[in-house]
């Protein structure tokens, strides 16, 4: 097979069966929605990008196999769709890819193929950027010298669709000529590092030490390890990573010892909706895969067994998580820090690319919403007029916290919308502010505003609630500023509010127009104004009427 691991060929999904490798090297054709559901559940299929295309092909045979005569049995189709989207519960881009697909079930099974090949296409490119982004972080990290890298589990070509996560920055670096040896965790206990990624490193003509997983932390310890670089098969919202078992030790053994650890993944694995890792749902996998070794028996008989196939490595004990949008939470984001090393880099590059995926989602149309980064007594934010899908690090402002005017040096007027801005800078200890105009929120706020005075939307009894940075996890008060034409005067609203009221939850809703968020570094900032999207999406979609009014009305929540 070519660099894709799973093609389409004449109504099936052809693949390698991963369990044969490295010393069979045998294809898989899948012809029935059973067989791609079965491939993935024994793992003859997978990594989290690899089942999420897999799935969509899946939902392309059950729209065929449905259709009689050009008609779709749409609701056989999509019961299909279900089955395929819970074949494994973790890895988010399996539903993920499916409810993109499924979608099309209506138009006919070409229409279902269509957008399952642009989503195959778009795989690889995703990919490719996302492991450039990794590679430049890395040597940016451990500049000037060939590095020793360790992954664990397999993140290259097979676990996706191409080219690979971490593996694929792996590559990038060899091609750098910055890689001296990468050492691979067998992960235990079916082996994919052993097994896969050094079939894959072979391959690619990149050198590797196999070892035990056990022998992890010790290496680190003796100073064979520059970085750690792994995969993810879901981001939470405040940056949990859920990945293969194994993981989350690598990352306590990496902190203890100052190294690197770097998740590389597609936007796809990140989870707006879900809040923090205590969500996740962790598959467990059968016995036999811990009480035995190629067919032989290691454990007495009747031995009980804990086999959990991933864990949850908490966000703070991660470095960066780098998508095709470059670092989305930690290292060049961490309060204008580089990855803690104290030195202060232009944001710019960070603004930029997440106004790019913020513009791509609709959240900032045309040259509407703003991103901030405060650099000390100054902040640096997107400059007027620009449109946010075409921005580059060059076009931002540097302007004053305390006044909000620019600095001599720029070259491009700030926004008005500055104001607000500076007004969260100067009231609480944000250090990073993100302003956007996704629907659902603008939509509520357009609702709970309608006056010219202060009021507040009430939200209560959403999981999500906890992704917003309140008090209270089960109950958020978020406040409604009226949307004034000066828009100076909605910044001093928002200072008086937030000065008065230091437990105030960092987001807040301005009439009409949007919302803002902020938080202690740009992907902080970002993630909170996608949950209180996602919230909102939430309110209007399940009819539940949030309570609207002044602080001192009484907001009980009726239901539709």
């Amino acid at each position: 097979m070519d660099d894709s691991s799973l093609i389409w060929d004449d109504g099936a999904l052809v693949t390698i069966d991963q369990r044969g490798l490295p010393h069979e090297v045998r294809e898989l054709r899948l012809g029935t929605v059973d067989a791609v559901i079965e491939a993935i559940q024994v793992l003859a299929i997978r990594g989290a990008p690899a089942i999420g295309i897999a799935g969509a092909f899946g939902v392309v045979i059950a729209t065929a196999a449905h259709t009689v005569d050009g008609v779709v049995d749409e609701v056989r189709a999509q019961a299909d769709a279900d089955r395929l989207a819970a074949a494994r519960p973790t890895a988010v881009n399996l539903a993920w890819a499916v409810r993109r697909v499924r979608a099309e079930i209506a138009q006919g099974a070409d229409a279902v193929l269509a957008a399952t090949l642009d989503m195959l296409a778009e795989d690889g490119r995703v990919n490719r950027a996302a492991a450039t982004h990794a590679a430049d972080l890395v040597q940016r990290l451990c500049p000037d010298r060939p590095l020793r890298v360790l992954t664990h589990c397999n993140t290259g070509r097979l676990a996706t669709s191409a080219f690979g996560t971490a593996i694929g920055a792996l590559r990038v670096l060899a091609d750098r000529g910055a890689i001296e040896n990468v050492l691979v965790d067998e992960t235990r206990p079916l082996l994919q590092g052993a097994r896969l990624t050094t079939w894959e490193l072979a391959e690619a003509g990149i050198p590797h030490r196999l070892t035990v997983d056990a022998a992890a932390a010790w290496a680190m310890a003796t100073g064979q390890v520059d970085c750690v670089l792994v995969g993810a098969d879901r981001v939470t919202v405040n940056g949990d990573v859920a990945n293969k078992i194994g993981t989350y030790s690598l990352a306590l053994a990496a902190r203890q010892h100052g190294i690197p650890f770097i998740v590389v993944a597609p936007e796809s694995t990140r989870d707006p909706n879900m809040a923090t890792g205590r969500d996740i749902v962790v598959e467990e996998r059968a016995a036999t895969e811990v009480i035995g070794f190629g067919g032989v028996a290691t454990a007495p008989e009747g031995t009980e067994v804990f086999n959990p196939a991933f864990d949850v490595t908490p966000g703070d004990l991660v470095t960066a998580v780098v998508t095709e949008l470059g670092v989305v939470h930690g290292a060049s984001d961490r309060s204008g820090d580089d990855a803690g090393t104290g030195e202060n880099p232009w944001p710019g590059k960070a603004i930029a690319d997440i106004a790019h995926g913020l513009y791509q989602r609709g959240w900032m149309p045309g040259t509407a919403g703003n991103i901030s980064v405060r650099t000390g007594a100054t902040a640096v934010i997107t400059g007027s007029g620009l449109s946010k899908g075409e921005l580059t690090e060059h076009d931002m402002v540097t302007v004053q916290v305390a006044d909000s005017t620019p600095i001599a040096s720029s070259s491009r007027k700030p926004s008005a919308e500055t104001t607000i801005h500076t007004a969260a800078y100067r009231a609480t200890a944000a250090q990073a502010v993100v302003h956007i105009h996704p629907p659902y929120a603008t939509a509520l706020a357009t609702r709970s505003g309608a006056s010219d005075e202060l009021s507040f939307l009430r939200i209560t009894d959403y999981e999500l609630i906890k992704g917003l940075g309140g008090t209270d996890p089960a109950a958020i008060d978020i406040p409604v500023f009226p949307n004034w034409s000066d828009v100076p005067r909605i910044g001093a609203d928002i200072e008086r509010y937030l000065t008065d009221h230091p437990a105030a939850p960092p987001v807040l809703f301005i009439a009409g127009h949007g919302i803002t968020a902020w938080g202690d570094n740009l992907s902080q900032a970002r993630d909170r104004a996608e949950c209180l999207e996602a919230l909102c999406e939430l309110v209007a979609r399940t009819g539940r009427r949030q309570a609207f009014g002044t602080r001192d009305e009484n907001l009980e929540i009726g239901l539709t």
